[in-house]
């Protein structure tokens, strides 16, 4: 066995650390409104003087080609993290320093109650350590696998919180490029958040600071996993926010059958597939759920990414056999929210419909919790702003608070204000 003396170490750290040097933050602190390519980044996740032995090792949550996820428990704290442990070696051997780099700075930067977040990171002679929010649920993908499949209830409930986290994501101006089940991970309570960002790419007019050239270099590179790949990557054109939209298709028809639409024995035969567009609905598939699979999956890109027509059909998917609605009725807007309390936040769904009605649903069952009295006179509904992300709606006995990750506030606003005035 070879072995790498003190001085070997020490080289291969500074060999390594060129090649990765970011910046720490300053004492005086960064302004969040600042979206800008730059030379170093000011982390908000901190890098720690950690090493392995101040946690202590449980099961592997999963292993990649350069990297592991294990359950991790700080031993002081007794915090518990999901550590992803990746290779130096083989992470500078490949090439892969910029995927590295991209992730860690995407993830520092993303806010949303939908996507995994990163607590801090450290690093020793061999491995780079991301310490990550532990979701003790598991992977969709586990669920999907106990179950068969799933019923188009719980699909729909995952799919949801899947497109809230993804429209965030492309609102920041990122391509995931590696939406699938074993990627979409389950809180304790049975919420959807997004994990593995390694693949991630920005787009010019991204959102996030990144470093130069990043969102500029051609997006055509092979990354993701076969059998979600969409036909126009396999023909080496460059990646777009329909790359998710096919994925995210390929992952519902997954929920709702137990495996992929174009799964077969090799990747050659999955890619043939693909390109062919050979496609099978079973037969217990809604109707509403076939027509926006198959919208998902439309080959042409330009008839894919037509977001309005996808969303459309979304919610035709999601309006489908719910009790709470009537013959007819049609959901206007919906987003997942904090109802803020005095004692506790609580997570529900503020849905508006047409008819109108105002809901407070309850995520993981899908059931109303309260509703809020309509009335088209503002001295008796009203919505009141306090920025982008927080706002209340007031009726005469009731004032209830919201925050809205998806910076949405004043869209419920207009949006409530637009039926009042109709």
């Amino acid at each position: 066995m070879t072995t790498v003396g003190a001085d070997g170490e020490e080289e291969m750290e500074r060999d390594f650390e060129a090649k990765l040097r970011l910046q720490q933050p300053s004492m005086g602190g960064v302004s969040s409104k600042a979206v800008q390519r730059t030379n170093s980044i000011a982390f908000r996740a901190p890098q720690e003087q950690f090493t392995i032995d101040d946690f202590e090792l449980g099961k592997v949550f999963g292993v990649g080609s350069y990297s592991k996820v294990v359950r991790a428990k700080k031993k002081d704290t007794r915090n518990v993290y999901a550590l992803k442990i990746m290779d130096k070696k083989f992470i500078a051997k490949e090439n892969k320093v910029s995927y590295v780099k991209m992730e860690r700075i995407v993830l520092d930067q993303l806010d949303h109650p939908g996507i995994i977040r990163l607590c801090f990171t450290f690093q020793d002679s061999y491995s780079l350590y991301m310490a990550l929010e532990c979701c003790e649920g598991g992977e969709l993908f586990d669920q999907i696998t106990r179950k068969g499949r799933l019923s188009e209830d719980e699909a729909r409930f995952y799919a949801a919180e899947v497109v809230d986290a993804l429209e965030y994501i492309h609102g920041m101006g990122l391509i995931h490029r590696d939406i699938k089940p074993e990627n979409l991970l389950l809180t304790i309570d049975g919420h959807i958040k997004i994990a593995d960002f390694g693949s991630v790419k920005p787009t010019r007019d991204s959102q996030i600071t990144v470093l130069p050239n990043s969102a500029n270099e051609k997006a055509c590179t092979f990354v993701g996993t076969a059998a979600y790949i969409p036909p126009e990557v396999l023909n080496s054109s460059p990646a777009t926010l329909g790359n998710d939209l096919w994925a995210l298709g390929c992952t519902l028809y997954q929920m709702l059958s137990g495996s992929s639409p174009f799964k077969d024995a090799s990747e050659w035969l999955i890619f043939q597939k693909i390109i062919a567009r050979d496609l099978k609905f079973p037969e217990y598939f809604s109707h509403e759920a076939r027509d926006l699979i198959d919208k998902l999956l439309f080959t042409k890109l330009s008839d894919r990414a037509q977001k309005g027509t996808c969303f459309m059909k979304f919610m035709q998917f999601m309006n489908a056999r719910q009790e709470f609605l009537e013959p007819g009725e049609v959901i206007i807007m919906i987003s997942m929210l904090k109802k803020i309390q005095k004692l506790s936040n609580k997570k529900v769904q503020l849905i508006l419909t047409d008819k109108p009605k105002l809901l407070l649903v309850d995520p993981s069952k899908m059931t109303v919790k309260a509703s809020i009295v309509w009335s088209d006179n503002p001295s008796e509904l009203n919505v009141q702003v306090t920025n982008s992300s927080y706002f209340k709606i007031c009726t005469p006995k009731k004032v209830i608070s919201f925050e809205d990750a998806k910076q949405r506030a004043w869209q419920w606003k207009k949006a409530i204000e637009g039926l009042q005035h109709r």
